[in-house]
């Protein structure tokens, strides 16, 4: 079975992409709730969602780790901002185990364990972003505006709570269609 969201071939019995953790189950039902309600929406009488389902903040941890490096295709927003709700919690729960281990005061003014998860996550925060840029088609390159204090930072957080482009764009197809719905590129 021919996985909608990234495109990975899955056997048939699988319930969830090899490639990028998708349900295919729900991949399944909801091309059979199109079948049968594209009778009613041709009427106009129904409607049926072309959208994908959200990225649940779990999936988002896993993707996160999976697409470690990968810096193509593209990135959603919610899968964008689960990401730094992730990483901001886990600094705000590191920085307490390393108070309460009183690690802070042994090796200085810093926290060793929140220090390795923050180079834990850099490259895969990098990877993110650059998919992310990549949903509004501008490319990975305009990550350097973190360099810009506060002017740079400000463009890139409007940036990423923009919609990301519909249809296909120069990075990829829009992952939130189904790949029925998306316009064929030979």
């Amino acid at each position: 079975m021919k996985c909608q969201t990234c495109g990975n071939d899955n056997p048939a019995d699988a319930q969830f992409c090899g490639g990028c953790g998708a349900s295919l189950e729900y991949q399944n039902r909801k091309r059979e709730n199109q079948h049968t309600l594209g009778a009613t929406t041709a009427s106009g009488i129904g409607a049926a969602s072309s959208e994908l389902p959200m990225v649940s903040f779990i999936d988002t941890i896993k993707l996160g780790f999976r697409n470690y490096f990968a810096f193509s295709g593209r990135a959603t927003r919610a899968e964008a901002w689960w990401w730094v709700l992730f990483t901001i919690l886990a600094s705000i729960v590191l920085e307490v185990v390393d108070t309460l281990i009183s690690t802070i005061g042994i090796v200085g003014d810093s926290d060793p364990l929140g220090q390795l998860f923050r180079l834990a996550v850099l490259i895969p925060s990098f990877a993110l972003g650059a998919r992310r840029l990549h949903d509004i088609n501008r490319t990975a390159w305009w990550l350097l505006l973190w360099v810009v204090l506060i002017i740079g930072w400000i463009v890139l957080i409007v940036w990423a709570i923009k919609r990301g482009d519909e249809g296909q764009n120069n990075y990829d197809p829009d992952q939130r269609q189904s790949t029925s719905q998306q316009p064929y590129k030979p």
